[in-house]
């Protein structure tokens, strides 16, 4: 039988509270881009105009927010 990695005693190691915030962040700009370009492609139909409101993300959620 051959070996094909280390083999760990214990559980795991937590996550500290940075790996956790970072991971919270990271899920929360994804589903903040999705949201700017269906909103984006919902008001103008145009791609261009949902990418850059994907690089936007929040700021055009909130102004759309603000403004309908």
């Amino acid at each position: 039988m051959t070996h094909s990695g280390p083999i760990m005693d214990s559980a795991p190691p937590r996550r500290g509270p940075m790996q956790r915030s970072a991971g919270y962040v990271k899920t929360g700009v994804s589903f903040g881009s999705a949201l700017a370009i269906a909103i984006s492609w919902s008001v103008h139909k145009s791609i261009l105009w949902a990418i850059l409101h994907g690089f936007l993300s929040w700021v055009y959620v909130i102004y759309y927010a603000l403004t309908r």
